[in-house]
């Protein structure tokens, strides 16, 4: 059995190329890739208020708050690692699916990074997410401070995706936001192995994935 592998970045483009060479005339892998930017706020802005108010029913305001700054930082470490570890990783699935389904959910955005239906999450892709979360949330914290953690949590999904779509079509007016847009461009053009935080910049610096002016721009670009 062949086990998981972190691909080189141009392997994992010719790869991804392949399968998408063959299969792109199939519209199932289009479908399942592609999102409008505003699914996500359609979909989960809904959740996040109804989740909010029902919690204020239950506990104090303060407690409220607490939850949805704790669900927020999950949120935020689960950018980073999901980034790192799962759409940048090939794994040994059966049939050979391993690069079909990195190029599913994540290997077609670094081939059309500015294609505006790849910039967020297909919902296919974030409600299991959600789902997962609800359940380690639920373990963790209970079911009544766990309704504002879980409002965190999706939240900063939100939040996550919707500055994903403004990095590549954005305008940064601000210091802050134009690193943020300058670091997710090096993670594009420079070095797939670093820059896993899209706006939750602040782990790739504590985790040691951040860039640095020494690095030679090119070598490991996708």
């Amino acid at each position: 059995m062949r086990r998981m592998r972190r691909m080189a970045p141009r392997s994992r483009r010719s790869e991804v190329m392949t399968f998408e060479t063959k299969n792109i005339g199939g519209e199932t892998p289009e479908q399942l890739s592609a999102s409008p930017h505003l699914t996500p706020v359609i979909i989960y802005t809904p959740i996040i208020l109804g989740l909010t108010i029902y919690s204020l029913t239950l506990q104090g305001a303060a407690t409220v708050a607490l939850g949805l700054f704790v669900g927020y930082i999950a949120w935020t470490l689960t950018e980073y690692f999901g980034h790192r570890y799962l759409f940048h990783t090939v794994f040994a699935l059966p049939l050979g699916l391993g690069p079909r389904f990195q190029f599913l959910i994540h290997g077609v955005h670094h081939i059309y990074p500015s294609d505006p239906l790849r910039l967020v999450m297909p919902p296919l892709l974030s409600a299991p997410i959600m789902l997962l979360a609800l359940a380690v949330i639920r373990l963790l914290f209970g079911g009544v401070f766990g309704w504002p953690v879980l409002a965190g949590f999706i939240g900063g999904y939100v939040i996550y995706d919707c500055v994903h779509f403004w990095t590549h079509h954005g305008q940064p007016k601000s210091k802050l936001g134009h690193l943020v847009r300058r670091l997710h461009m090096l993670h594009h053009f420079r070095d797939a192995t670093k820059g896993f935080g899209v706006h939750a910049i602040w782990w790739d610096y504590l985790f040691g994935t951040a860039y640095r002016k020494g690095d030679t721009p090119g070598a490991k670009a996708v």
